[in-house]
């Protein structure tokens, strides 16, 4: 059952939350301990496991939590608003120039694979990132079905879950090799074959 915080409580609870995600980005996850984060964040021990009773693991999931919810917001104000091509293409660019500056380094998938995605408060934080994400591309593919802005009869979650998974497959590939291309290029193939490239 999950615990109702008090304002402050809650204040506090995201102070110690965003100090973790900062120090986990900056040194790794296997790299920091809950004595790091105590350190950084300011924290004493009983106000650490006040918040987070099983310790690092349930501080490590409010972290992944953060981190991706974090992956949307990056994409704002344009994922929420995508009505005409000039916000796709900016919210493509928003795209890649995240992906480039993260490089091979991602703290959202550091984390997971530390919790494992087996575990099911795992799997449920991935899941509902990627519904989000895709509920707000299908929005953008039929807003701009409706002002005639792309040929008729795209299937609106269909072509959203196409554009998700070039850059999922490209992000990826782009942990593995450093190379920002392949993102790229798959996302930009997927826009063009819904109407929405550059041309």
């Amino acid at each position: 059952m999950e615990r109702v915080l008090t304002e402050r409580g809650r204040a506090t609870r995201d102070r110690i939350v965003e100090g973790a995600a900062r120090l986990l980005r900056e040194r790794g996850v296997p790299n920091v301990g809950l004595d790091d984060i105590r350190a950084a964040t300011a924290t004493s021990k009983s106000q650490l496991f006040h918040y987070f009773p099983d310790g690092k693991s349930d501080l490590l999931l409010a972290v992944a939590e953060y981190e991706a919810a974090e992956v949307i917001a990056d994409q704002q104000p344009m994922l929420g608003d995508l009505v005409d091509l000039a916000t796709w293409h900016a919210w493509r660019d928003r795209v890649v120039e995240r992906y480039a500056a993260q490089g091979d380094r991602c703290p959202l998938t550091a984390l997971t694979a530390q919790l494992g995605l087996a575990d099911p408060a795992t799997r449920t934080i991935i899941t509902r990132m990627y519904d989000r994400w895709q509920s707000h591309l299908a929005d953008g593919v039929r807003a701009l079905t409706a002002v005639g802005a792309i040929p008729p009869g795209a299937d609106p979650d269909r072509s959203a879950t196409a554009i998700l998974t070039a850059i999922c497959g490209g992000a990826t590939m782009l942990q593995a090799t450093n190379r920002i291309t392949y993102l790229e290029v798959a996302l930009d193939d997927a826009l063009s074959a819904l109407g929405v490239g550059r041309g």
